[in-house]
This record gives structure tokens, C-alpha cells and sequence, in this order.
């Protein structure tokens, strides 16, 4: 027996772990600088830790009463129903449930190139069929619903990342809108806002507030600090409430996590100083990187290196360990995750050497 056919499956490619890199090169963990995975490098909230630490004690309970409290935070800070908050293990969790909730056999899904690779896979595994539209480094990857809509044809989902990954472009609301209006009404338009907290942007939330064909993915992963425990949600529109019941893996959000994201939620200064932190570190790698950049507004920046595996390759060597496009369809870039003002330093300072 064999498993169904997985050829039209590609594996995710997840930036390297510091663990890793410093076993293969024989370094000391302390002494590498990991800017590939944009992760917070300010860390997880305090309170988030001790969080945490309290409830490891109840961990042989399902998490009810914390996904519950969770949801209801989370609706009010959005200011929706309780029932349009879909939480979920991380944002491709949540992107699971999205494809379960609209996808049959064989209906197409629209997703941009380069993009994260997830919205496609997850399409795949629900059995659906996966379209592109190009995000094209000559447009200096802007993004407009003219741009989707020349390669839209009925798909029954759209994917928008706001801010980009890798490229750090956004579409402003009104392109949202836009789009959601000229395309089908069985249509649905997901817009992922990972990085939301990182741009000065309103959110594409009002949108669900306002329609039923337009949702929104948010994450504790990246400002939030918490990639490790996986959290994340969907906002979906109000008539889909009753689905999340239907598709959701039960208790998927631990009760770590939601108690971890409780307590996050709720220290705005930490959340603050990495924004604040990020917006200095995008500046300084724009200005003082000797190569070609893009505005970014989430927590990382693309740089032109010419050759990607060569300047990761060199710059691993030296302790730095930025993220290689290639895997994106961008060969001669790599992504360097906003560190603090001592890694974002020594990053330029290494780049600039080895690029």
C-alpha cells in the first residue's frame, strides 16, 4: 500500500534552526546572529513567560476555559463576535481551516508568486488546484487588484499578503476592497496580516466587519514573540460562524498557548518595543546595506546580493545566517529578519563584506 499521490506537493522550506548552523560549523550558539526566520528578537512578552511557567501545571486539561477567555480577548480587541475568531495551531492552521471551511475537489485557489508557500500547500492537501499572479520585482513587487484580477478566474479563494513575505510590499485597504468587489460573490479574499503589527496601515478587519466574502489571518509568531508555542487566528466573516465547529481540529490552540497569548495580548510596552525596535533595524539595514533594497513594512527587508546561495553561504561562515530567496523564485536575493540594533549591525556589517 502507498500513500496517495504527494508528487504535486512540495515540502516547506523553513529557514535553518541556530542549533543547526552552529553544529555544522563548530560555533558556540551565543556567538551566531539568526536573521532568517523573522522571528522577535526582543523575545516573548515577560508575562507571557510566566504564563507559561503557570500553566504547565495544568497541562493534563483540555483548554476550554483558555480558548475560550482567548477568543472573547481577541474579539474585543477587534471588535467582532466572539464567534468570528478562529484560533488555531500558528497562521497555517488557520489557513487549514480557512480551506476546509470553502474548498471542494478540485476548486482553484489564487496565490501570489513569490509568496508563502503554505496557502498553496494547504490547498493541495484539501484537494484543491492552485493558480498564480506575479508580484514582479521590475514593479518593485507593488501590489493592486489590477495585478490579481489579470490572472483571476473564479478561483474561490484569493490569497493577499499585507505585508509581503519576503518583499515586505503591502496592498493598501482600498486595493483590498477593491478586489473583494470585482471579484465573484463565491469568492472568498484572505488577507494575511502576519506582520500587521509592523506597518502603519489600518487593518483589512473592517472589511470583515463590513462583507462576507473577505477574512484576515493574524499570528502571535512574529510581534507577539510566541512562534515557538504556535498561535495563531482567522477573522472570518460573521455568517461563516457556525463553520469553525465543523472544520476545527479539537483543541488545536494548547492550553500553553492560549494562556502564553493571554498574557501577550495584554503587554502592549513589549509589543511596542519591538515595533519600535523593527522600524529602527528596517531604516539602518535600507541605508547602510551597499546593495539594492525594498521598502518593507514587515520585520525583515529583501536586499539584491547578485548570487543568494553564495552571500548565505559566506555570511553563514561568518556567524550571520540571513534567509536565501532562491526557494521564492528569487535567486539573487536574500531576506534579513530585523534584529537588534547589536545583530542588525553586525549583519550590515557582513554583508557587506561577503555580498
Amino acid at each position: 500500500m502507498q500513500p496517495r499521490d504527494l508528487s504535486a506537493h512540495v515540502p516547506y522550506e523553513a529557514g535553518r534552526g541556530i542549533e543547526e548552523v552552529a553544529r555544522e560549523l563548530g560555533f558556540d550558539p551565543e556567538d551566531l546572529v539568526k536573521l532568517s526566520s523573522n522571528e522577535n528578537a526582543w523575545g516573548p512578552s515577560p508575562e507571557a513567560v510566566v504564563a507559561l511557567r503557570e500553566a504547565a501545571g495544568t497541562v493534563h486539561t483540555y483548554p476550554k476555559a483558555a480558548h475560550t477567555d482567548l477568543t472573547e480577548a481577541l474579539a474585543d480587541e477587534w471588535d467582532v463576535a466572539p464567534a468570528q475568531v478562529w484560533l488555531a495551531n500558528g497562521g497555517d492552521g488557520a489557513l487549514d481551516y480557512l480551506a476546509r471551511a470553502t474548498l471542494d475537489p478540485g476548486d482553484e485557489v489564487l496565490v501570489s508568486d513569490p509568496g508563502f508557500a503554505y496557502y498553496a500547500m494547504s490547498a493541495r492537501y484539501h484537494h484543491g488546484r492552485v493558480n498564480e499572479y506575479p508580484l514582479r520585482k521590475a514593479d518593485d513587487f507593488e501590489q493592486t487588484a489590477e495585478t490579481v484580477l489579470d490572472h483571476y478566474d473564479g478561483e474561490r479563494v484569493v490569497y493577499v499578503t499585507s505585508p509581503h513575505n519576503p518583499t515586505g510590499s503591502e496592498m493598501p485597504l482600498d486595493e483590498v476592497e477593491t478586489l473583494a468587489d470585482r471579484t465573484d460573490e463565491e469568492t472568498l479574499v484572505v488577507v494575511d496580516e502576519a506582520y500587521g503589527e509592523f506597518s502603519a496601515s489600518p487593518s483589512a478587519v473592517r472589511l470583515v466587519r463590513e462583507r462576507d466574502d473577505v477574512a484576515v489571518l493574524r499570528t502571535f509568531s512574529k510581534a507577539y514573540g510566541l512562534a515557538g508555542v504556535r498561535l495563531g487566528y482567522a477573522l472570518v466573516p460573521e455568517p461563516w460562524a457556525d463553520a469553525y465547529a465543523r472544520v476545527n481540529t479539537p483543541f488545536a490552540a494548547s492550553e500553553l498557548a492560549c494562556r502564553a497569548g493571554l498574557a501577550a495580548l495584554g503587554d502592549e510596552a513589549h509589543v511596542e518595543q519591538a515595533v519600535e525596535g523593527v522600524r529602527w533595524a528596517r531604516e539602518h539595514l535600507r541605508s547602510e546595506l551597499d546593495c539594492p533594497t525594498w521598502p518593507s513594512q514587515g520585520n525583515f527587508v529583501l536586499a539584491e546580493v547578485g548570487d543568494a546561495t553564495r552571500t548565505f553561504e559566506a555570511a553563514k561562515g561568518r556567524g550571520v545566517i540571513v534567509r536565501d530567496t532562491s526557494s521564492f523564485g528569487l535567486p539573487e536575493c536574500v531576506r534579513v529578519t530585523c534584529g537588534t540594533e547589536e545583530q542588525t549591525k553586525r549583519a550590515v556589517e557582513v554583508l557587506n563584506e561577503v555580498a
